[in-house]
Formats: C-alpha cells, structure tokens, sequence
C-alpha cells in the first residue's frame, strides 16, 4: 500500500506538505508504514486525548506507539505513551492467584493479570493533564518495578495507550467449551482458567471506556505472531531469550483472546490496519461507523 494510499484512506483531508514534512522528520529507522501512520494521526487526531493501539504479539504496536507519540511532540502537543503491559499485577499477585483460582494466571498478559483500577486511574489522571508517576514492569524480573523508577509526567495534553488486548470483550461461554490449543486442552481441561480470563475482561470496561480512538494492527495469523515474535526475541540479550518452546507455550496463552479480537474488533476500530507476511500495511480503512466496544 503505498504512502499516498494510506492518507488518503485513514484521513483524506490531511495536509499533504505537513503530513510529509513530519513524515521526513520521523526516525529513519522506523518502518516507513508506521512513520506514516504516526503523522497523519499527529495532524488528524490531536484533539482526541486517548488513543488505543490494539494487535497480536509482535505487530508493531510499541513502536507505533512511541512514533505518534513523537509525531504528536513535534506538532506542538505534549504526549506519553505507556502499556498495559505496566500495569501488570505483581509477581507475588500473581502467585497468589496461579495458588488459588488456576496455575496458568502465574503467566502474566491475560486479562487478570493486571491491576485495571491502577491502569484506569493512571490514564484518567494522563488525559486531565494532572501530575501523574506511570508504573513501569520489569519483564527480566517479571515484576513490577519500585515505585522510585516510575516516570513522572505532567501537563499532558495526549496519551498513546498501548496493548495486545486493549478493548477485548467477553465470549459467550458457549466458545469456552472447546480448547483452542495444546495449552488449554493439556492444562484447562475443565476450561476453568478461560472462564477465569473471560470474566475477567467484563471488568476492563471502564478501563476501554477512556479510549477516545481505537487503532487495530489486524495480524495475518497466529504463525506471523510467532514469528515477529521471535524477532523481539532475538533483540534481547541471550539469557533473557525464551527457546522454541517457551514461547510456544507462552503465545498460547493468547491465542484464544487474540483470534476473538481479530473476529470482533476490526468494524469497532477507529482505524483498521491489516498487515501482510512482511510486516507491511496492505489495506486500511477508517471507519465513520466505528463504536466503542461491548460494554462502554
């Protein structure tokens, strides 16, 4: 999809110099799918005050992130970005959950394993432009970091809020029933642990409810998933890598959530973006019928 396409589907009336012009000016390093993305929602969306960026594992989402947030700096609107990978419940929450609801809740990345009160409250006192410490986790430890090294903002006027379920609804439990990998058959045989996770989606909702423009990186497939997963993977130091099958294990815990959003969530984004094999936008559309999702 080329660079003028993508314009012309996500905001037509974009100023073509300016959307260039700040395009130019984005790190080169950066796909140049996302540096477009990043400046047209610079120039189109900067009265919106909280926009979400859901897709699978691997799509691009934190970088995406990192560069509208930039996009918006440079055009004179004060923005953070964060992750609802930092809200994460604690790793001794988290225990104590794995202890007495279902084992597989030690895993962290499904809904229940984050503090939503912490997460709501933190991006409502981000989009009143309050001072605000944002928590931060530290995955070598997989835990939360000390409260010393939360990074403390002030006067923002936007908020880039990333994560790979963001605005996930329930199933019906009719879907619960039936395993959709290994994992769940091997280690959930009476789907106790699915049943946990998909009610514990019912109590984001206030949380999606912030989301003022919802952007969805649509994955190809669950083996693309893996694969750019692979990719982050192989970014980190070697101690810190997962082998073949830890993270096949570990993807499998999203798989269900994450082909349930791929069936739901593209006609309730803002902005849908599907990506091919490589990694590319090849189609996009903007959705003038786009609600909030089941629940808001």
């Amino acid at each position: 999809m080329t660079l003028i396409d993508l314009r012309a589907c996500l905001a037509p009336d974009v100023n073509a110099r300016r959307f260039e012009a700040l395009r130019r000016g984005l790190p080169r390093d950066a796909p140049d799918d996302w540096r477009a993305v990043a400046a047209i929602g610079a120039l189109a969306l900067g009265s919106r005050r909280v926009i979400g960026i859901c897709g699978g594992q691997g799509s691009g989402k934190s970088t995406l992130a990192a560069l509208l947030a930039r996009a918006m700096e440079v055009a004179g609107r004060k923005t953070v970005a964060c992750s609802l990978d930092d809200f994460y419940l604690t790793r001794a929450d988290r225990t104590r959950l794995a202890n007495t609801v279902h084992p597989l809740l030690a895993t962290r990345g499904v809904p229940g394993t984050h503090d939503a009160d912490l997460a709501r409250s933190t991006i409502e006192s981000l989009a009143a432009g309050a001072p605000t410490r944002v928590p931060r986790f530290d995955k070598g430890r997989d835990d939360r970091a000390p409260e010393a090294s939360w990074m403390a903002v002030r006067d923002i006027r936007n908020v880039v809020f990333e994560g790979w379920c963001l605005g996930v609804t329930p199933q019906p439990a009719t879907l619960l029933r039936s395993p959709v990998n290994e994992l769940e058959a091997s280690e959930d045989p009476e789907a106790e642990w699915r049943t946990h996770v998909n009610d514990a989606c019912r109590r984001y909702a206030r949380l999606w409810a912030l989301v003022d423009w919802w952007i969805y990186l649509d994955v190809p497939d669950m083996d693309s998933v893996r694969r750019w997963r692979r990719d982050q993977e192989n970014r980190l130091p070697a101690a810190r890598r997962m082998s073949e099958m830890e993270l096949d294990r570990f993807l499998a815990h999203y798989e269900r959530l994450t082909l349930w959003l791929k069936s739901r969530f593209p006609d309730r984004a803002d902005w849908h973006l599907v990506l091919d094999r490589q990694h590319r936008v090849s189609s996009a559309r903007a959705s003038t019928q786009a609600g909030p999702p089941d629940g808001r």
